[in-house]
């Protein structure tokens, strides 16, 4: 009676997706405890969450309509009445910023998810399949990236009309270039890997492969650009409304602000610096923030 080693089981398809949730888990804890650790990282995100608490209470801060005028307080100075001083038409500051921060948010989460959709979706497709089809892609985003973004942004807004809803419309088609290069090198990377050669093996769909196995090992780098890019759209948007192609009166966004405010720029600059010291703590929230999620991120960056 000859005595031969029995067979060791092969995984089953339960178990590989247990390894890669225990996997997906770790790296999510290891990023959270690599974000505590980075002040600035934790700088961004007091200032987001500043930002999303004061947009949700907007109506319980704001002293006054933010949309009232009173030609009698026209260019008042700030005082225990008008926090931040009045604008031209006598309009409280301090409320016209406070309302301004939903519209930012709109716009950086509108933006962005324009961006993302269609990039993640023009990425996948270039990286995954290749040849002709990347080709056509990639050459259309080439032209794209050829054109400064903010003049771009404002070529799609003459074409649409001017309007808050056209001017995200333009700053997602924007960003879109972002994404797409993003994703197309990490699906390349991805889809030569071993589990996704073994997952064609035994007969996987590419759309399966694509939304099962792909793109779950890429959220890492598209949420670190997703974060990154709410500055840069709420940038261009800010310039498109400066510009008069963006929000439009009485709307208060704060690109529209600065540029209601220009002309009393020397007598009453009150006027124009509450509104870009609001555009500039937005921007650096996301900036810090996405920063310190990009480091957490890669492991090749450690303390």
């Amino acid at each position: 009676m000859s005595l031969q080693p029995s067979p060791l089981p092969e995984p089953h398809a339960t178990d590989q997706n247990s390894i890669y949730e225990h996997q997906g888990q770790s790296m999510w804890k290891r990023t959270i405890s690599q974000l505590i650790k980075r002040k600035t990282s934790l700088i961004g995100f007091s200032i987001i969450l500043f930002i999303v608490v004061t947009a949700l209470l907007a109506p319980v801060i704001a002293t006054h309509n933010p949309t009232a005028q009173s030609i009698t307080d026209r260019y008042l100075a700030p005082s225990s009445e008008h926090y931040l001083g009045t604008d031209e038409l006598g309009r409280d500051i301090f409320s016209r910023i406070v309302y301004g921060t939903r519209i930012s948010i709109q716009i950086a989460l509108i933006s962005v998810g324009i961006s993302l959709v269609i990039g993640v979706i023009l990425g996948c497709l270039a990286g995954y399949f290749g040849r002709w089809i990347d080709q056509v892609i990639m050459r259309v985003i080439d032209v794209m990236m050829a054109f400064p973004s903010i003049l771009l942004a404002i070529a799609l807004v003459a074409v649409l009309g001017p309007g808050l809803k056209n001017a995200m419309i333009a700053v997602g088609i924007v960003g879109i270039p972002q994404f797409a290069r993003i994703v197309r090198s990490i699906v390349m990377s991805v889809k030569e890997t071993e589990y996704i050669e073994a997952a064609r093996a035994i007969g996987a769909k590419h759309g399966r492969i694509l939304f099962q196995h792909v793109l779950p090992n890429s959220l890492a780098p598209i949420i670190v650009q997703a974060t990154l890019g709410m500055g840069t759209a709420i940038l261009d948007a800010a310039g498109l409304s400066f510009l008069g192609l963006g929000a439009q009166p009485p709307t208060p966004e704060w690109g529209a602000m600065l540029s209601d405010g220009r002309a009393a720029l020397q007598t009453a600059p009150w006027v124009v610096a509450f509104p870009g010291l609001a555009i500039f703590l937005f921007v650096l929230g996301f900036n810090l923030f996405g920063d310190g999620l990009r480091d957490a991120i890669d492991p090749r960056l450690k303390e």
